[in-house]
This record gives structure tokens, C-alpha cells and sequence, in this order.
């Protein structure tokens, strides 16, 4: 402090202090320095700063106190106080001109800190933090500025986190054992795992992971594989490092949770290699003996396979044969038992029918000019047209008929039958005849029925454009049905009415103008 009373002093300041004039002689000066040196360094005393000899220790979440004393005991109200870590600005709290400073504050201590000044008479002040966080945890320094000069302490904070109660359960066997697993959260700082089964025997762990959290909280993770049945329970005990607090959890492991060894298996593990060892002697004595029979086995053995492949595959391709003809021959004697319901299979419909005896007329397909408006109508639609007839005059009057008409590709066509009266004369049951055909105009596929021009339309569903078309007549049932022969589908049956008159083919390449839109 005598060095620093002599830097602060210069000379000149010296002779002002004690009027001392610039003629004295040099001898006089040193005794006038000594005597005034004493009584002008007690003016402006020195200090020096204490903390606490030992770190402080607080609980999480909990408000630590950290404690700062000037010696000797002085008043440090006029002083400029400041509480920092790392480094002076930012800092943790300044205190300056009698009140706290929030101007240079760190942003993770607003609100939290404040100084504990009833005591800054005699140099005592002291930094409160509430709500003590991990990040919290380490060094602050106490730093005093009266303007001339500056001291500071430092003082140690520890947090203390103490978690949660370890949770311990069994994962299953596992390498002759059954493995346990412990784990637990919010430790600071990073805790200890110690396991240990009964009469507190401790037991190593096989894995331990330690993460920490946003809050720079510590969750940890261990376990072990427990061997010996005899174990009991398996105590996971976790502490926190520097309180020593911890946490304890123990699970009871059953001796039949634990996989059995027989002991025949443990004496079957040490003879098998011998009994191996042995076995490739004998093979090795036998291999050379045994490669040349190997040879003409295998080429023996090729053939015979070669033949009984052949002889399989003949027998496979009969048995498919027989079974296809049997399941044939059982479908058509389904189909012969109820053939009117299944409007399917027009190939073995057919069996049911006659043949028609049809052929193609050129003829006009009207000569009576008593109606000259609907003979118009029919020429117009009909002339160069050949249709189909029957070679009987009379028509057809009983009996089961089918013929098959071939449409190609035609954009147009109607086919189907005509009834006439056998009661009336020509001309009139010329007039007479009622329709029952099937009509194609472009993609659209109609069924027309009645007298002309009283036609009943009824529009169909055709989802593949037939190429040849069947038609099957049922006299005695009133059926008269359709069938494409394109892909064995039905297309449409009239069954309304009876029959009561003569049936005549009827087919034209050309639409016939029965429809009311023709």
C-alpha cells in the first residue's frame, strides 16, 4: 500500500500539501515525506475482496445466495459493484450510483437476480438468484470499483440435480442370462450407476448412455445381463456426485425366468468335436474308394431319373386330359338337366335345336301397294338388301331351330323373326306381321317388338361387337333368344308373349325403319 500511496502522490502534490517552498535544501524534504506520507495514505485506505472459502451448493429450481464481504469493513454504497462471469460486460447484476443497472445485464438473468445490500454499509453484499438453473452452475466473480481502485473474489456455484426414481425392468433372456435395464431423468450433474444384487454386491453393467436435455438436464440410461440364478434381487442405484443424494429401485429376477442348461447338452458340446474330428477321418478313408462308384451311380441314376420324368409327365398330361373331359362331360350333364335357365354355352345349346333350313332372297319385301306412305318407307330402307327366309312356306309352327348369321364388320343390320296370321289372307297378314329383331345403328344395339309402325324400342348393353350371331327359336316355349358367337355371351331373348302365328327368319344389311326414329 506504501508503493501505491507513492504513485498516487507525485512531488509537486506533496509540496502543496505541506506548503513546502521550492528553496528548501534536499536534506529537509525526506523528513517532511516521511512525516506527511502516514497521514495522507490513511486517507485513501485500500481494500481487498473475500468470498466464501468452500463452493456454494444449491438445489435445482431452488435460490442460491452467493456471499461477498470488503475487508476491512467499509462502506461500499459510493462504489460501483458488479457481479460477472466469463467476462465483465455482459454481466450477471451492476450495481452503480446507489441502484441496480439492467442496461449491461445478461438476458438469462433478468428477473432472477437481485443484491442483497442491508449490509453494503460495512462492505457485506451478496447476489441472489432464484429459480436456480443448470446452466447456472459454475464460477461468478465479485468485483468492487470505487474509481481508484478494484478488487474482486471469485465464488463457486453448484448445482445440484437429483432425478427421478430409477425405473428398472427385465428385456428378456439373453447370452445364457436375463438382461435388466435402469434409466432415470433430470440429473446434474452427470450422476453414477451402480448395480449390485444381494448382501450389496456390487455388479459391472454392460452398456451406460448419458444424454442431456434442452434444460441441460442428464438421462440416463444402463443395464446388464445377470448370469447366476441365484441373484434375487438386482438393485440400479444412481447418485448425483457431488451431494452423494441418490435414487434407489430394485427388481426381483425369479430363477424360472432364467434359461436351463441340461447337463447332457454341456457334455454333448464337448464330445461333438470329437465325434466331428472322427467322422472326417472316416470320410476322408472312404471318399477315394467311394468317387469312382460315385460316377457310374450318378450317371445310372440320371437315366432312371430321365425316364421317370418323361413317364410322370406323360401320366400328369393323361390325368389332366381324362379330368378336363370328365369335368366336361359333367358340365354339359348340369347344362342338359336345366340348358333353358343358363343363358350360356351356345355351342351346346345347339344340341337342344334343329338346324334351320334358311337361305338368302333377294325379294322386294313388299308388293302390296294398298299403303303407297309405309311401302316408301320400307323400299327406301330395304331395296338391294338380301334377307333371310324360310325354305318352308308355311314357316315355322312348333319345334326348336337355331341359325347362325354372320354380320362381319356391317356399321348396320337388324335380324331377328316375323310372325304372320295363318288366319288372314295374304295381304292381310302382310300388313300384320309383328317383329321381333335385334337392331344395330352405328355402337348402339336396340330390341324391337310389335306391329309396325307401333314399334316398342328397348335399348341394350353390348359390350363386345359381335361378328356371328346365333338365334335359337322355341316354338312350344315362346323363347326366341340371341347369342354372340364372338365370345359365347347372351344377348337378349323376347319371351313376352305367345306365339300364334307362322315364324319367319328375317335379316337385312340395312336398318328396316322400325324404329319411330328412322
Amino acid at each position: 500500500m506504501n508503493i501505491w500511496c507513492l504513485q498516487c502522490a507525485p512531488l509537486s502534490a506533496l509540496k502543496k500539501m505541506v506548503g513546502v517552498p521550492c528553496f528548501f535544501s534536499a536534506g529537509f524534504l525526506p523528513t517532511l515525506l516521511l512525516l506527511q506520507m502516514s497521514t495522507w495514505c490513511s486517507a485513501v485506505s485500500g481494500f481487498s475482496v473475500k468470498g466464501p472459502a468452500q463452493p456454494i451448493m444449491v438445489l435445482l429450481g431452488a435460490d442460491a445466495t452467493l456471499p461477498c464481504q470488503l475487508s476491512p469493513e467499509q462502506n461500499a454504497a459510493h462504489m460501483q459493484i458488479r457481479w460477472y462471469r466469463a467476462q465483465l460486460s455482459p454481466a450477471v447484476l451492476v450495481y452503480q450510483n446507489g441502484q441496480e443497472q439492467d442496461g449491461e445485464q445478461m438476458l438469462e438473468y433478468r428477473g432472477r437476480t437481485e443484491l442483497v445490500g442491508d449490509s453494503i454499509g460495512k462492505g457485506a453484499v451478496a447476489l441472489l438468484i432464484q429459480n436456480i438453473r443448470a446452466s447456472d452452475d459454475g464460477q461468478y466473480w465479485c468485483h468492487f470499483n470505487d474509481g481508484r481502485i478494484s478488487q474482486e473474489a471469485t465464488v463457486e456455484l453448484h448445482v445440484v440435480g437429483v432425478g427421478s426414481a430409477p425405473h428398472v425392468h427385465m428385456r428378456g433372456p439373453e447370452d445364457g442370462g436375463i438382461r435388466v435395464l435402469c434409466s432415470s431423468g433430470g440429473w446434474f450433474p452427470k450422476p453414477r450407476v451402480q448395480w449390485s444384487g444381494m448382501a450389496g454386491m456390487k455388479l459391472p453393467s454392460l452398456s451406460e448412455s448419458q444424454t442431456q436435455d434442452g434444460d441441460g438436464l442428464f438421462h440416463v440410461e444402463a443395464s446388464l445381463v445377470v448370469t447366476d440364478s441365484s441373484t434375487g434381487n438386482v438393485t440400479c442405484s444412481i447418485q448425483n456426485t457431488l451431494s452423494g443424494q441418490e435414487r434407489v429401485s430394485a427388481v426381483f429376477l425369479p430363477e424360472a425366468f432364467f434359461p436351463r442348461t441340461s447337463p447332457w447338452k454341456a457334455a454333448l458340446a464337448g464330445t461333438l468335436p470329437v465325434l466331428g474330428l472322427l467322422l472326417i477321418g472316416i470320410s476322408y478313408a472312404g471318399w477315394r474308394e467311394h468317387k469312382a462308384k460315385e460316377r457310374e451311380v450318378m450317371e445310372r441314376e440320371k437315366e432312371s431319373h430321365e425316364k421317370d420324368k418323361m413317364r410322370r409327365e406323360k401320366e400328369q398330361v393323361l390325368e389332366v386330359k381324362e379330368n378336363l373331359k370328365a369335368d366336361l362331360e359333367r358340365r354339359k350333364a348340369l347344362y342338359r338337366e336345366d340348358w333353358k335357365k343358363a343363358l350360356l354355352y351356345p355351342d351346346w345349346r345347339k344340341e337342344q335345336f334343329e338346324p334351320a333350313p334358311v337361305a338368302l332372297n333377294q325379294e322386294n319385301f313388299h308388293q302390296d301397294d294398298s299403303y303407297p306412305e309405309r311401302k316408301e318407307n320400307f323400299r327406301e330402307d330395304m331395296q338391294g338388301d338380301c334377307k333371310l327366309t324360310a325354305l318352308k312356306a308355311t314357316g315355322f309352327t312348333s319345334g326348336r331351330y337355331y341359325w347362325e348369321v354372320d354380320v362381319g364388320d356391317a356399321d348396320e343390320w337388324t335380324l331377328g323373326i316375323y310372325e304372320k296370321p295363318t288366319k288372314w289372307s295374304d295381304l292381310k297378314s302382310d300388313l300384320l306381321k309383328k317383329y321381333r329383331v335385334l337392331k344395330k345403328k352405328g355402337r348402339e344395339y336396340r330390341a324391337l317388338t310389335g306391329y309396325y309402325p307401333h314399334i316398342s324400342p328397348e335399348k341394350l348393353l353390348v359390350e363386345k361387337c359381335p361378328q356371328k350371331i346365333v338365334i335359337f327359336l322355341d316354338y312350344e316355349d315362346n323363347d326366341i333368344s340371341f347369342y354372340n358367337m364372338t365370345d359365347g355371351t347372351h344377348i337378349f331373348s323376347f319371351t313376352q308373349a305367345n306365339f300364334s302365328g307362322s315364324l319367319y327368319p328375317y335379316f337385312e344389311l340395312k336398318s328396316m325403319g322400325l324404329s319411330p326414329s328412322a
